[in-house]
């Protein structure tokens, strides 16, 4: 009873240091004259929690701004909003859970038939499968993806982004070669894999009570997601369309490699990092692979 009592007590004193810790760099910010509104700065002091450990927040808080604002993920979202709309409205469709008939006919899907036709491997992220799918894609991002911006910028989140995007495409082809693929999944699980990392690297870090919340959170969306990529497999009817759902897992293992490393180097220039040209190497390796069974061994060809 002892122990516990003191280790609550050491716990509860962490944090009050932590706070006071806040509180003193917030007045000195104040008092030397920050550009960012209060407002402002408060986004960037909850983003700093969430998204990094703490030897580094300060140093965020210091050169913080919205400058340049998280731009590449606004607009990745609105272009993939604005295919769907087109596939959803002007294609018409029976009903908008499932488009089917439109979207298999577009040249921007991934299709077996047509590998030749190299910018569906990325071009497929911007057509999706039915409202659950884009409403379940661009939340995720949206919401993980703009504070990742904020705090390591467009370059980096992009990387990432297209990295998953592609080894999403090249695994499908690989391990479901008859499928057609649909959507930003890869892109998405790309992110969530590279900050899932972080998170666990950094448990001790990143506020333990609110990392476990972080972690159950991620869990539960990534249940739910391949609950439904499992379905539109699966069980679709006969006359229905069966999507891959490879693009998840080869993202979400893209992001735990190549966004492990590229968001683990904030305050780090990340080109002088051995294990981002680690990771390069063997996602190259990976790409490599992949483009000589699809040449070669491919069942699709």
């Amino acid at each position: 009873m002892a122990a516990a009592h003191d280790l609550e007590m050491e716990s509860v004193n962490l944090n009050m240091e932590r706070e006071n810790k806040e509180l003193e760099e917030e007045k000195t910010w104040v008092d030397g004259g920050g550009k960012d509104p209060p407002k402002g700065r408060k986004v960037h002091r909850i983003v700093s929690k969430w998204m990094l450990p703490e030897p580094v927040r300060k140093t965020y808080l210091e050169r913080a701004n919205c400058l340049p604002p998280p731009v590449f993920i606004i607009s990745i979202s609105l272009v993939e909003l604005a295919v769907f709309i087109y596939y959803a409205v002007w294609k018409p469709q029976k009903q908008w859970i499932t488009l089917d008939t439109g979207i298999l006919e577009s040249p921007l899907i991934y299709s077996p038939e047509k590998r030749e036709e190299a910018w569906r491997f990325i071009s497929y992220m911007l057509v999706h499968a039915g409202v659950q799918h884009i409403v379940g894609n661009l939340l995720m991002q949206l919401v993980l993806g703009i504070p990742l911006e904020m705090v390591h910028k467009g370059l980096r989140v992009g990387l990432v982004y297209l990295a998953g995007v592609i080894a999403g495409s090249l695994a499908s082809s690989i391990f479901d070669p008859l499928r057609s693929l649909v959507g930003a999944s890869g892109g998405v699980y790309a992110l969530m894999g590279g900050y899932f990392m972080n998170v666990l690297v950094n448990f001790r870090e990143m506020i333990p009570v609110l990392g476990i919340f972080r972690l159950l959170v991620i869990i539960l969306i990534v249940v739910s997601d391949m609950g439904f990529a499992l379905y539109r497999r699966f069980f679709v009817p006969e006359n229905g369309s069966p999507v891959s759902f490879a693009a998840h897992i080869a993202g979400g293992f893209a992001g735990m490699s190549i966004g492990y490393t590229v968001f683990s180097c904030f305050d780090k220039a990340l080109l002088k990092d051995p294990r981002f040209w680690i990771a390069i190497a063997a996602y190259l390796a990976c790409v490599l692979f992949a483009v000589f069974f699809n040449i070669f061994l491919s069942p699709a060809n």
